[in-house]
Protein backbone atom coordinates (compact mmCIF):
# COMPACT_ATOMS: atom_id res chain seq x y z
CA UNK A 1 0.00 0.00 0.00
CA UNK A 2 1.47 3.52 -0.99
CA UNK A 3 0.71 6.52 0.64
CA UNK A 4 -1.09 8.87 -1.07
CA UNK A 5 0.86 11.89 -3.26
CA UNK A 6 0.25 15.10 -2.66
CA UNK A 7 2.41 16.17 -5.55
CA UNK A 8 -0.06 14.56 -8.20
CA UNK A 9 -2.71 17.03 -7.55
CA UNK A 10 -4.09 19.00 -10.25
CA UNK A 11 -5.56 21.28 -8.39
CA UNK A 12 -3.10 22.76 -5.30
CA UNK A 13 -4.32 24.68 -2.90
CA UNK A 14 -4.21 28.53 -3.38
CA UNK A 15 -3.27 30.31 -0.10
CA UNK A 16 -4.03 34.16 0.75
CA UNK A 17 -1.29 35.97 -0.01
CA UNK A 18 1.01 36.20 3.06
CA UNK A 19 0.96 39.97 3.94
CA UNK A 20 4.03 40.12 6.71
CA UNK A 21 4.99 43.81 6.50
CA UNK A 22 1.46 45.51 5.86
CA UNK A 23 0.86 43.94 9.70
CA UNK A 24 4.75 45.25 11.28
CA UNK A 25 3.26 48.38 9.70
CA UNK A 26 0.31 48.45 11.39
CA UNK A 27 1.27 46.77 14.39
CA UNK A 28 4.82 47.87 15.29
CA UNK A 29 5.25 47.71 18.60
CA UNK A 30 8.18 50.06 18.91
CA UNK A 31 6.40 53.29 17.49
CA UNK A 32 2.45 54.17 17.54
CA UNK A 33 1.96 55.80 14.09
CA UNK A 34 -0.81 58.03 13.23
CA UNK A 35 -3.16 56.27 11.06
CA UNK A 36 -2.11 56.24 7.33
CA UNK A 37 0.83 58.59 8.22
CA UNK A 38 2.44 57.37 5.01
CA UNK A 39 -0.50 58.04 2.85
CA UNK A 40 0.02 62.17 3.28
CA UNK A 41 1.51 64.60 0.57
CA UNK A 42 3.33 67.08 2.57
CA UNK A 43 7.06 65.38 3.44
CA UNK A 44 7.32 67.47 6.28
CA UNK A 45 4.13 66.61 8.08
CA UNK A 46 4.89 62.80 7.26
CA UNK A 47 8.05 63.51 9.14
CA UNK A 48 7.09 65.55 11.98
CA UNK A 49 4.46 62.71 12.56
CA UNK A 50 7.01 60.15 12.69
CA UNK A 51 9.15 62.31 14.93
CA UNK A 52 6.51 62.78 17.01
CA UNK A 53 5.50 59.11 17.59
CA UNK A 54 9.18 58.10 18.06
CA UNK A 55 10.12 60.39 20.54
CA UNK A 56 6.77 59.64 22.24
CA UNK A 57 7.20 55.73 22.20
CA UNK A 58 8.50 54.01 25.53
CA UNK A 59 8.93 50.62 23.17
CA UNK A 60 11.56 51.53 20.83
CA UNK A 61 15.13 49.81 21.15
CA UNK A 62 16.83 52.73 19.42
CA UNK A 63 17.26 56.41 19.73
CA UNK A 64 13.90 58.17 18.06
CA UNK A 65 16.18 59.36 14.49
CA UNK A 66 16.77 55.54 13.93
CA UNK A 67 13.86 54.56 14.76
CA UNK A 68 11.57 57.59 12.76
CA UNK A 69 13.73 56.77 9.97
CA UNK A 70 13.77 52.84 10.30
CA UNK A 71 10.33 52.71 9.65
CA UNK A 72 9.93 55.17 7.04
CA UNK A 73 12.58 53.22 4.85
CA UNK A 74 10.55 49.80 5.72
CA UNK A 75 7.61 51.08 4.35
CA UNK A 76 9.28 52.31 0.65
CA UNK A 77 11.30 49.44 0.91
CA UNK A 78 7.91 47.17 1.23
CA UNK A 79 5.78 49.18 -0.99
CA UNK A 80 8.12 48.76 -3.79
CA UNK A 81 6.34 48.82 -7.05
CA UNK A 82 3.19 49.06 -5.67
CA UNK A 83 4.12 52.82 -4.69
CA UNK A 84 2.94 55.70 -7.01
CA UNK A 85 5.84 57.45 -8.26
CA UNK A 86 4.68 60.74 -6.96
CA UNK A 87 3.79 59.20 -3.59
CA UNK A 88 7.51 57.64 -4.06
CA UNK A 89 9.33 61.13 -4.37
CA UNK A 90 7.16 62.50 -1.19
CA UNK A 91 8.48 59.63 1.07
CA UNK A 92 11.86 60.44 -0.38
CA UNK A 93 11.36 63.87 0.39
CA UNK A 94 10.10 62.88 3.95
CA UNK A 95 13.86 60.90 4.83
CA UNK A 96 15.43 64.76 4.19
CA UNK A 97 12.72 67.13 6.49
CA UNK A 98 13.12 63.52 8.66
CA UNK A 99 17.34 64.42 8.75
CA UNK A 100 16.43 68.36 9.04
CA UNK A 101 14.18 67.65 12.00
CA UNK A 102 16.81 66.21 13.91
CA UNK A 103 19.19 67.69 13.06
CA UNK A 104 21.25 65.25 10.89
CA UNK A 105 23.75 66.33 7.81
CA UNK A 106 22.41 65.20 4.52
CA UNK A 107 24.34 61.68 3.35
CA UNK A 108 26.70 62.14 0.62
CA UNK A 109 25.31 61.63 -3.07
CA UNK A 110 27.00 58.46 -4.24
CA UNK A 111 29.03 58.88 -7.38
CA UNK A 112 28.43 57.35 -10.31
CA UNK A 113 30.74 53.61 -11.23
CA UNK A 114 33.24 54.52 -13.41
CA UNK A 115 33.33 58.50 -12.80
Amino acid sequence: MTAPSHASSSHPARRAPHRWSQKVTETSDALDLRQDVFKLTDPKKIAQSLKHSAEHSDRRKSDPYRSAMSMLTFYINRAGHNLAPAQHRCLEAAKSELRALFGRAQPRSRRAKGA
